[in-house]
């Protein structure tokens, strides 16, 4: 299971970037395979590495079709092979 924490957001769009977060999120909410969590800064995905990174890739595409010319994705993974970590658990440990 892995946990990955994405940032995607389109460059020389202007000040104000929710419009295109916003798009961003869509396919995380048509969707109920994978977990996630909505923060600040990132959003956070917990599934299977694949499908978590298929999502990632339908999210940077979702922010070009708001009419962005250039994206930019910051992924961050934590996968264990050991034993299933959830994201609360991680939090909860510390």
């Amino acid at each position: 299971m892995a946990i990955v924490a994405v940032s995607i957001a389109p460059i020389g769009e202007g000040l104000s970037l929710h419009e295109h977060v916003a798009a961003a999120l869509a396919p995380l909410r048509a969707q109920s395979r994978v977990r996630w969590k909505l923060d600040s800064m990132f959003t956070t995905l917990e599934g299977e590495l694949a499908e978590v990174m298929s999502l990632v890739q339908e999210m940077h595409e979702a922010v070009f079709a708001t009419g962005a010319q250039r994206v930019s994705t910051l992924i961050k993974i934590d996968d264990r092979r050991d034993r299933v970590v959830r994201m609360e658990d991680k939090v909860r440990v510390v």
